[in-house]
């Protein structure tokens, strides 16, 4: 049991090494992060269990890709350290198939989220609203510098990778 246990620790552990640096993946993390803000902190937009487990498995897939593709890119890197035309066809193709899943994520957010009568409600919460709207912008801000900066920088916490 310690082992499976632990097995989940390392996993979790692998999450965070990709949010903490990789910009892909903080951009993934707070748009997701967003949208299920919106989908579950209002009743504005429609969606069927089965849409939402679309959604849910979408955004699982291109996190699950973000996670590969640091993975490659790290192994390539930890085996060769000099520039290669193979290694570079390897992070390539993986940055490649997380572009796929990402634009995938994408239509498929479209395709089930596209409810202009729900962009409406929001519209009218957030002018009705105007302590909220700011809230959201300060949130935007502090978004935006944790994916462009990083946490490790934004805090300073010295990478040991």
């Amino acid at each position: 049991m310690k082992a499976l246990g632990m097995s989940f620790v390392y996993a979790v552990r692998g999450i965070f090494y990709c949010l903490h640096r990789e910009r892909n993946m903080r951009i993934h993390f707070i748009c997701m992060a967003y949208m299920y803000y919106f989908l579950l902190g209002f009743d504005f937009f429609e969606l069927s269990r089965t849409q939402f487990a679309i959604i849910f498995l979408a955004n699982a897939i291109v996190v699950a890709g973000e996670l590969v593709n640091t993975a490659i890119e790290r192994s390539v890197d930890l085996h060769c350290q000099e520039k290669h035309p193979l290694a570079k066809a390897a992070k390539d193709t993986a940055a490649g198939a997380v572009l796929v899943a990402a634009i995938g994520a994408v239509a498929v957010g479209i395709a089930l989220l596209w409810q202009p009568p729900a962009f409406r409600a929001l519209y009218q919460y957030f002018t009705a609203h105007p302590g909220s709207l700011a809230l959201f912008a300060v949130s935007l801000v502090c978004s935006m510098a944790y994916i462009f900066i990083g946490p490790l920088k934004l805090f300073g916490i010295k990478d040991k990778s």
